[in-house]
């Protein structure tokens, strides 16, 4: 049997080693990592060595029992494999085409990420992207205003980002992918099963066109702690992010709260009042916690001016990221 150890000889494939095997969004994975690095993590994960002093022994403890069961070597050699026979890049921070936007989420930045088509479109200043996401269940209203949004942005040159999810976000890919711009999608389960099952054309065009994004790896499957998982990353790699419609327990929303604590500025689109599906950006804008959207306009105020000093907040960590690392290519393992 081959040990785990053996997958994980360097930082880059030890990462990849923690992706495929620990649930997303563990700060205690990310911790561990800044601290020892990915390998050290690995072999604390496999009981190998004692934890650090700073580690509370209940929480060290309830990590190591939870690596032990998820490091599992058979795993990760499918995943690879896999990885392989889709074509599918895989990057870590340091990469060449990491989206570093992704390292101001600290311990919670994914520790790979899987991709399919052109990296390129997340390697530009925040400012080039906007995140538009919204209702599942969204209004007619909903969609004819995000797909208006959608395909100026992409006139203006501008890279829309959403979750490839039914109502809001499927209408910002079509429109943006009809006007000849540039896409992506944050998945929540593996490249392998686009989901959901009705967008799979609309996402084989992304995937073609633009880009496809996952913290996950190929053969997961999307659940709801993973689709709340993925909200962070939708925050983290825009500029902006603008909620067109969303109710009051709507997951855009949360979208919207991560994005905020990451000091990424937030827009919402006023809807009807008596509509259901726009009280929550009712709530955002009556909050004062988003700027009101009611054209192309308002986003691009919003990127050219309140990104430009997130750049300049967190630009320096970016550069010293980058500066830490050998560049290297995503690539398929």
């Amino acid at each position: 049997m081959v040990a785990i150890t053996s997958l994980a000889a360097d930082e880059h494939s030890a990462r990849i080693v923690l992706a495929a095997t620990m649930e997303p969004d563990d700060p205690m994975t990310g911790r561990l990592i800044a601290a020892v690095g990915a390998v050290d993590t690995v072999r604390l994960g496999s009981d190998t060595g004692a934890m650090p002093e700073w580690v509370n022994p209940v929480d060290g403890e309830l990590w190591r029992k939870k690596a032990a069961v998820r490091l599992d070597a058979s795993v990760v050699a499918r995943v690879l494999a896999e990885t392989d026979r889709l074509g599918l890049g895989v990057l870590v921070s340091g990469d060449r085409d990491w989206p570093t936007g992704l390292n101001n989420l600290g311990d919670r930045a994914p520790t790979a990420v899987w991709i399919r088509g052109a990296a390129s479109l997340l390697t530009g200043p925040l400012r080039d992207r906007v995140t538009i996401t919204g209702a599942r269940a969204a209004t007619g209203y909903g969609e004819h205003v995000a797909s208006e949004l959608a395909s100026d942005l992409a006139s203006a040159e501008r890279i829309i980002v959403a979750g490839g999810a039914y109502g809001i976000d499927a209408a910002v890919h079509r429109a943006a992918l009809s006007a000849g711009g540039q896409t992506v999608a944050v998945l929540a389960g593996g490249l392998d099963r686009l989901y959901p099952a009705g967008n799979q054309e609309l996402l084989e065009r992304t995937g073609d066109l633009g880009l496809l994004l996952s913290e996950l790896a190929p053969g997961s499957a999307p659940t709801r702690t993973r689709f709340l998982a993925r909200n962070r990353i939708l925050a983290a790699v825009s500029g902006a992010t603008v909620i067109v419609e969303a109710g009051f327990r709507s997951g855009a929303l949360d979208v919207a709260t991560r994005a905020s604590h990451l000091g990424r500025p937030v827009g919402a689109v006023p809807g009807p009042v008596t509509s259901a599906a726009s009280s929550g950006t009712h709530q955002l804008l009556r909050a004062r916690t988003a700027a009101l959207i009611t054209g192309v306009e308002d986003i691009n105020a919003l990127l050219e001016t309140s990104t430009m000093a997130t750049d300049r907040a967190f630009g320096r960590e970016d550069r010293i990221s980058r500066s830490a690392h050998q560049p290297r290519p995503g690539r398929a393992l």
